[in-house]
């Protein structure tokens, strides 16, 4: 009898528990907005129960940021499933969160995606800004990165921007996948400086589409991010997915390693590139934080590398895309060029042409402004920090919507507009310093790779442009060019680009 009546109550009890449910949900709900204001939260867009502002998001997380700021503003508090973030688009609320508050919010959440075979150790992206992550971020620029190593390599970069020039005109007026040609020009920079070798042009092109696969995993929206307690059940199979990228790149790199070991072992000559240097500390207990040089590191530190090889041929089709349907500013364009170069005995572009080339400066500038590589620069409060007068809570991811402040209409005349003649009469950088156009983030987080990048992209589209004039193949009409992003971790085109070419110089 007792045991019946046990029973009964608890059935009445889950009952009431089911039933109250829906309710406390919807108190929650109604009751947000007031909570919010209580704690000085900045203003955003009433987040759903559970799932918070997911649904507000979509494919294009850059764009619709954008739009909600529109209604609620430049500095703009949601919620990403259970994770609270704080978004950015403005000037102003940008130098805030990348300079002023920096110190508050430099460490990253990272990638659920990239926690695997512990890379997220070994990540300069996913590191805190602490010692690890700053040897990276030296070591990288004391040999590869840096004004002296950049100056050293300038006869490289110009001698792979004249190879690509050699393979376009091999093709023989066949299309061409400008971003792929680019890629592997870049990707021939970087392991010239970093083992003093190119790789296999096989390996190069293998390595072509495990970036795509890399950059695609990183921009799908992935459940154990926006629900951390889900994680370890990997619900969607993208951990596992980015442990086979890893495993490719990481035996990649243990190859180049491993030969310079042994090399370095039968009394070879040293190379002085940016593997000898990790090398010579290999085993080493590093600073005051007690972590070791190792091939965890020097591969995590590599891969890294590698993968940021994107940026540039992304920039740089999608110059060639604005062009394509800009004909006045490719023939602009192409005239400043074949005006400064043709007047010389060299038939190369080299790199101190740019000086001497205000056009394409503005082109790089304006493309950059319209697609910048990467939409957001992010960030995590370690502490409770105050941004433009707001509390934002610790633990709070700080987003700075980088795409949306360069087509921000407040900061911009018609910011959709590809309009190089914008920059002919500004004097603004995207080096940092201006943030309209931060287009490589700013900051102590700012791209290391942001002088390699901005070097090379004038000098390969400067190539292209003075050898080649441009057209789609067959009967395509420039003007309906597929501009289509594929969000990821660099902004890319979803269709990618081909060209045909003909050889002019």
């Amino acid at each position: 009898e007792n045991w019946s009546a046990r029973k009964q109550e608890m059935a009445d009890l889950s009952l009431v528990c089911a039933a109250s449910l829906p309710l406390t949900l919807l108190a929650a709900y109604a009751l947000q907005p007031l909570a919010d204001a209580r704690r000085r939260l900045p203003p955003g867009p009433r987040p759903l129960p559970v799932l918070g502002n997911l649904l507000d998001i979509g494919e294009h997380p850059h764009r619709s940021f954008a739009s909600l700021a529109d209604i609620h503003g430049p500095l703009m508090f949601v919620r990403l499933g259970t994770v609270p973030a704080v978004v950015a688009t403005s000037p102003e609320a940008a130098r805030e969160v990348l300079q002023k508050k920096n110190a508050s919010l430099a460490a990253r959440r990272g990638l659920d995606a990239w926690r695997v075979m512990d890379h997220d150790a070994n990540s300069m992206v996913a590191l805190p800004p602490r010692g690890k992550w700053r040897a990276f971020r030296q070591h990288s620029r004391a040999a590869l990165l840096g004004p002296r190593p950049l100056d050293e390599h300038r006869a490289v970069r110009e001698e792979e921007a004249r190879e690509l020039v050699r393979r376009v005109s091999a093709a023989g007026g066949a299309p061409v996948d400008v971003a792929g040609e680019a890629f592997v020009a870049m990707v021939n920079v970087l392991c010239r400086g970093m083992f003093s070798e190119k790789l296999d042009p096989a390996v190069v092109s293998e390595l072509t589409g495990v970036a795509e696969q890399a950059a695609v995993l990183s921009g799908l929206p992935n459940v154990s991010d926006f629900f951390p307690a889900l994680a370890a059940l990997d619900l969607q199979g993208i951990r596992r997915k980015a442990r086979k990228v890893l495993a490719w790149l990481y035996t990649l790199i243990d190859e180049q390693i491993e030969r310079r070991k042994l090399s370095r072992a039968d009394g070879d000559a040293r190379r002085n590139d940016l593997l000898d240097v990790l090398l010579d500390m290999d085993g080493d207990v590093q600073d005051e934080d007690g972590w070791v040089m190792n091939k965890e590191s020097i591969r995590g530190l590599f891969m890294e590398l590698l993968l940021g090889a994107t940026s540039v041929p992304t920039t740089i089709e999608w110059a060639m895309s604005e062009l394509l349907q800009n004909p006045p500013a490719m023939h602009k364009l192409q005239a400043e060029l074949r005006n400064v170069l043709g007047t010389r005995p060299c038939t190369w572009m080299e790199e101190s042409d740019t000086g001497s080339l205000p056009y394409l400066q503005a082109v790089v500038k304006e493309t950059l402004r319209l697609h910048p590589p990467v939409p957001f620069a992010t960030g995590l409060a370690e502490e409770a920090v105050e941004i433009e007068g707001y509390n934002v809570p610790k633990g709070t991811t700080a987003l700075v919507n980088i795409w949306g402040i360069c087509r921000n209409a407040e900061v911009w005349d018609e910011p959709n507009r590809f309009l190089p003649e914008r920059f002919l009469h500004r004097e603004i950088e995207f080096f940092g310093a201006d943030f309209e156009l931060i287009a490589f983030s700013a900051g102590k987080r700012i791209c290391p790779g942001l002088q390699l990048s901005s070097k090379m992209v004038p000098l390969i589209l400067g190539s292209m442009l003075y050898h080649f004039d441009w057209t789609l193949p067959g009967e395509e009409d420039a003007a309906h060019v597929d501009m289509t992003e594929q969000f990821g971790l660099v902004l890319s085109m979803a269709v990618p680009l081909r060209v045909v070419p003909k050889k002019i110089l």
